[in-house]
């Protein structure tokens, strides 16, 4: 079964390093989905301390991310990893259900879902 949103280890583990920069252990990692951005959707990624009723529950490498029951079907099947390379490093996201995105690599848009875009 597919998961809404798959989390690398190196994700997870960066992650988890920012928790514990930020003082937010015990928090929940929150992915979403906002208006805005070059090609009308951006992804977003927060720490929160509160869970709704209307947030799907992931369990994954020792965290527990929420996705809101809104975004699901937007973001179902998204991966996100971590990359370091000679420049620094960044989490990549892999959205399958993107059909268009922009060149900084957090904006796109989906075929149900085209958001408000923004100039860059």
């Amino acid at each position: 079964m597919t998961q809404i949103v798959e989390l690398s280890e190196a994700a997870a583990y960066q992650v988890k390093e920012m928790m514990t920069h930020n003082e937010e252990q015990g928090s929940f990692l929150r992915v979403a989905v906002n208006g805005g951005g070059c090609s009308g959707l951006s992804y977003g990624m927060g720490f929160e301390r509160e869970k709704t009723d209307s947030d799907t529950v992931l369990d994954q490498h020792g965290l527990t991310i929420l996705v809101s029951n809104e975004d699901k079907a937007i973001i179902n099947g998204t991966v996100i990893d971590y990359k370091q390379s000679l420049m620094g490093g960044g989490f990549t996201i892999e959205n399958p259900n993107a059909i268009a995105s922009c060149g900084c690599g957090s904006s796109f848009t989906t075929a149900t879902k085209k958001g408000t875009p923004e100039n860059c």
